[in-house]
């Protein structure tokens, strides 16, 4: 990749996620890289697993932006029609071929539009007080217009705050409300303040009820300049009488679809209610130099400020998990073996994927004692969090073994304590074995698809009898049986995210066909019968967005010298069912 060329902020990037939050990406260099993961120097990271992880680039060529396919799987898309370069123009919007996906609208200066969104994150920081006050509903509205912006770098009440004191300022009221709609529709004060910037106490300001169930039955503002010549419903309200008001205006505040947001006030269309903007004043005729323009231009600026808040506190939150999660996910991964070169009786191949940042899925490879080594594979139900959070307790409990514990009391233990917190609700299916230096193998099968013994060339499922899933029956009870491995034996342990993986047509992957995968493999290394089955799912998937977590383990016994003597008095893989039928709780 060519060395990135540093930009001045002329083209934004709209990121619209498949849930329908958005959020900014400045183009600040080219080539400005686009897929998922950060593994390949993504500047804008898309986590969706049907995207490439080599995607798209933005380039600039002659002071203008192209976008090129730099190797989506399923093509890129500019307004609909698949191209592999293509120049960019203000408003584009780029796709990827996959229904329910990322959208990135193209967001550019060109036209030397002065109110455009490249132009005005440049701008934000030259808006200062110097700009004369005569400027009245100019000011406000390009402060507003800023402020709207600046929520990406500053709290959503300091946001809220500089709108509703802009329209104290500019309407010249004593005091001004922001209420706020909740779920149900009721009403709940978000902000108070008065003239010149300075806080009130929610509590210490009783609107006008009266005065705002007028305006939201008329749905447009009411301003009333001297409350003793109005209707003598509003003017014998309690909160007017009490508080000595003589003037208020309410604006009701409604989100704007976005299909309309570049009409005139006239022809807008309004879209969920979003709340009040409240101001009163204990002089008469304090308003009454506004005129329907300056309300309507409060109405529109104040609901874009209110509804965008809430878009970018959610977004925030969204980032607040993201981060939370990531660092969950290095942990996860973390916590995987990564060198498998120091057992010598035995190779072992492990492969994770998780659905989503981190799930429930995990392997493990760790000695017992002398000439003893365990490996496990464990698949928690559910995904996300939860279930990453049960797979660390799980495998810290299972680490204990090198202690000297016996592998059926932890799994005793382990189930009776999942079950004794039902509240925790998750289970969890695992296959769990000790191999020696002779080829002996204990194991347990907790509820685990059996996996696959390949001896001679041929794949069969040894292990299909078992045990519950731990956490799931109390009554259960584990116990270890025994197989002896022949040097060569080749034992392949998978989650269901290799077996229920789905193509498009919502066919399942299925346990015949990676048996006949394996059973057609020459014996080869590890990291060969890995990827072969790896190409083999994704290659029937063919780009189908996949429901679990995906997990592999290889184990292949070698005999050391030690082993030469053959063992008669172990079962052989023919016998290994009705071995651990017979050694496990009945169903």
């Amino acid at each position: 990749m060519p060395d990135s060329v540093p930009l001045v902020g002329e083209a934004v990037l709209e990121v619209v996620s498949p849930d329908g939050a958005r959020r900014y990406a400045r183009i600040t260099q080219t080539p400005f890289m686009i897929g998922r993961g950060a593994e390949t120097g993504n500047h804008l990271q898309l986590s969706d697993r049907r995207i490439s992880r080599n995607c798209a680039a933005i380039v600039i060529e002659a002071s203008s932006f192209y976008v090129e396919d730099r190797g989506q799987r399923r093509g890129l898309f500019v307004n609909g029609e698949k191209v592999e370069s293509r120049e960019l123009q203000d408003g584009d919007a780029i796709t990827f071929g996959i229904d329910d996906s990322y959208e990135i609208i193209f967001r550019s200066n060109s036209g030397g539009n002065e109110s455009s969104l490249p132009n005005l994150l440049t701008r934000i920081e030259h808006i200062t007080s110097s700009e004369p006050t005569g400027g009245g509903l100019v000011k406000l509205k390009r402060l507003l217009e800023a402020t709207s912006l600046l929520h990406s770098q500053l709290p959503l009440d300091v946001v809220l705050g500089h709108m509703l004191d802009h329209a104290i300022s500019v309407t010249d009221a004593d005091r001004g409300l922001l209420l706020e709609s909740d779920a149900g529709g009721a009403l709940k004060v978000k902000l108070a303040r008065r003239s010149g910037g300075l806080r009130l106490p929610p509590e210490s300001l009783s609107p006008s009820q009266t005065a705002i169930k007028l305006a939201l039955t008329q749905k447009s503002p009411v301003i009333t300049e001297d409350l003793a010549q109005a209707d003598m419903d509003l003017s014998a309200a309690q909160s007017v009488v009490a508080q000595r008001l003589r003037a208020v205006v309410v604006i009701p505040l409604y989100g704007m679809t976005r299909a309309n947001t570049q009409e005139s006030m006239v022809n807008l269309k309004r879209g969920d209610f979003l709340g009040v903007l409240y101001l009163d004043s204990r002089r008469p005729a304090a308003f009454s130099k506004l005129d329907r323009q300056i309300l309507d231009a409060l109405a529109a600026d104040a609901a874009s400020i209110l509804d965008n808040a809430r878009l970018v506190e959610s977004e925030r939150e969204r980032q607040r998990l993201e981060e939370q999660i990531n660092i969950a996910r290095t942990i996860q991964q973390g916590l995987l073996p990564r060198d498998f070169s120091e057992f010598p009786h035995l190779a072992v191949n492990g492969y994770n994927l998780p659905c989503l940042s981190v799930g429930g899925d995990y392997f493990d490879v760790f000695p017992i004692s002398e000439g003893r080594t365990a490996f496990l594979i464990a698949d928690v139900s559910g995904k996300g969090l939860g279930a990453a959070l049960l797979t660390t307790m799980l495998q810290g409990a299972l680490s204990a073994m090198t202690l000297g514990t016996d592998p059926a009391r932890v799994f005793n233990h382990v189930n009776r304590f999942l079950c004794g917190h039902a509240e925790v609700g998750r289970y969890a299916t695992m296959f769990f074995g000790i191999l020696d230096d002779d080829g002996h193998l204990e194991f347990i099968n907790a509820g685990h698809p059996s996996p696959f013994l390949i001896r001679n060339g041929i794949a069969e499922e040894a292990f299909t009898e078992g045990s519950y899933p731990v956490g799931l029956v109390p009554e259960a009870e584990y116990t270890a049986a025994c197989l002896k491995l022949e040097p060569g034996d080749t034992l392949v342990l998978f989650s269901d995210g290799v077996t229920e993986a789905m193509d498009p047509d919502d066919q399942l992957y299925g346990v015949p066909r990676l048996k006949q995968l394996l059973t057609g493999l020459p014996e080869c290394p590890l990291e060969e019968i890995q990827k072969c089955v790896l190409e083999s799912v994704e290659n029937f998937a063919r780009g189908a967005h996949q429901a679990d977590d995906l997990t592999l383990l290889v184990v292949r016994y070698r005999a050391t010298a030690a082993s030469a003597t053959t063992d008669t008095d172990a079962p052989s893989a023919s016998s290994a069912s009705a071995s651990a039928s017979a050694s496990s709780a009945s169903d």
